[in-house]
């Protein structure tokens, strides 16, 4: 039995008494004729033309629903973080949606005098010398808040960009933000609201799951941001691309290569033609 869908459906019959099998969905109805089969505590009977289910035993009918979703009271729920209303509703934080309403990325300055800065509250991130000394920071991220730097911002996949930074181009004087293989929604509505760098770099894999988030990055900033290409990234895509790293993740190549914008399209059709995939870890390889 689905703890959710039998969930969902006792709370609408607590709310209502009765309510006619039509308000609920397919699974709600299996789920509480196998409840009713079990308990007795809800019956469903014939009206009309249509079915009508019924609470007929209230004090078993309470007991299973205490037991599947504890409740506060309302106003207490309201005042409480998103994941420990869930906990109160469901008995799980991950019931509902359950992401946390701010993020925390993970920053590190590519040289000293890279700085961020809150222009409501005037309040500034001497990243560089964080980096420095600390090794990385964070900041608290909500969509509505003035953080920006002068200094681009760079987003990478893979932890051992963020650590090892001799990759990037010469002389370069930005932010890594590192994002854990799928950009953060939070995040791109974060990057959306206004202008938070002079420039929003992307270096993905070059394949399907890489593609799609940049691809999702372009639709949110457009001509603000670019996908990085590695020098000489068609030998190195030749030599050391991944026939199952393509396989793998060609339906997510396949939904975001038309959402792409035209510079990509010399990368795109090499995968396509060669069936291969290439990871970010390859910028230290010889060509």
């Amino acid at each position: 039995m689905s703890d959710q869908a039998l969930r969902a459906a006792l709370l609408k019959l607590r709310d209502k008494g009765s309510a006619p099998a039509s308000q609920f969905t397919p699974s709600q109805r299996n789920a509480l004729d196998r409840f009713a089969r079990q308990t007795g505590a809800v019956s469903c009977q014939r009206q009309g033309r249509g079915d009508v289910y019924g609470v007929c035993d209230l004090a078993m009918f309470e007991t299973h629903l205490v037991g599947l979703s504890p409740q506060v009271e309302p106003t207490l729920a309201e005042g409480l973080p998103l994941r420990a209303q869930h906990v109160a509703h469901a008995r799980s934080s991950k019931a509902r949606h359950h992401q946390h309403g701010t993020y925390y990325p993970l920053l590190k300055a590519v040289g000293d005098s890279v700085t961020w800065r809150e222009g409501d509250t005037g309040a500034e991130l001497a990243l560089g010398a964080v980096s420095r000394d600390f090794g990385a920071a964070t900041l608290c991220l909500q969509t509505d808040d003035a953080w920006s730097t002068d200094q681009a911002l760079w987003l990478v996949e893979n932890q051992a960009l963020f650590d090892r930074t001799d990759w990037l181009p010469e002389g370069t004087h930005a932010t890594l933000l590192y994002y854990g293989g799928q950009l953060d929604g939070r995040l791109l509505s974060w990057l959306r609201q206004r202008r938070r760098a002079s420039r929003i770099i992307l270096f993905p894999d070059y394949d399907g799951v890489g593609l799609a988030n940049f691809a999702r990055l372009y639709a949110a900033l457009g001509d603000e941001c670019e996908c990085w290409l590695m020098p000489q990234w068609q030998h190195k895509l030749e030599r050391y691309g991944s026939n199952a790293l393509w396989r793998d993740t060609l339906r997510h190549f396949s939904a975001a290569v038309d959402r792409l914008p035209p510079d990509l399209r010399e990368l795109t059709d090499h995968m396509q033609r060669s069936g291969l995939a290439l990871e970010q870890e390859v910028v230290w390889l010889p060509a």
